[in-house]
């Protein structure tokens, strides 16, 4: 199944910068099959799991977090970019592969003692994953663990991802 999925991945060299390769998950989007596909077993994983939240990190986090917590009945946190959220917020800095960013989320969004999945679509240096998770202690929760639809192994994000189960529906 994994290597049908990954003919659904769109290689783009030299974005967004140059020496990248950007794997684009639009194409596997774009056709409902696929699309559900990849919403099922994320569903098939984490139903009946103890979760009480899920996060998602912006932007195309965003499509799996809320097909997920939807189909779960569980909360959704939106881990936006910084600038982006309009309420009283927390802030977490990291590193990128191609420079420095931040992410936000509301300071509401996690009681204590919750647990949270966190998903994304990409782990690339484990930065972005690092921070989320930053985020989501900091409020008192827990990370269940963070899921991604692509891993570049080569990369070797896990690295930066201590202690916390990683799930990746595929590798490169």
């Amino acid at each position: 199944m994994n290597e049908e999925l990954k003919k659904w991945i769109r290689s783009v060299p030299d974005f967004p910068r140059n020496g990248i390769l950007f794997r684009d998950i639009t194409p596997a989007l774009l056709d409902p099959r696929i699309f559900g596909q990849i919403c099922d077993i994320l569903y098939e994983r984490y139903e009946g799991k103890d979760i009480d939240k899920i996060a998602g990190i912006e932007s195309r986090g965003f499509i799996f977090a809320s097909t997920l917590a939807y189909r779960l009945h569980r909360g959704l946190i939106p881990l936006r970019k910084q600038g982006k959220l309009p309420w009283k917020k927390i802030t977490e800095k990291y590193d990128l592969e191609y420079g420095e960013a931040a992410l936000e989320m509301h300071i509401d969004s996690i009681s204590p003692g919750e647990r949270v999945l966190i998903i994304d679509d990409l782990l690339a240096t484990g930065g972005t994953a690092a921070a989320a998770a930053n985020l989501v202690k900091r409020q008192g929760g827990s990370v269940v663990e963070i899921a991604f639809i692509l891993e570049l192994e080569y990369l070797l994000g896990r690295d930066k991802i201590e202690d916390i189960p990683v799930f990746s529906l595929l590798s490169f």
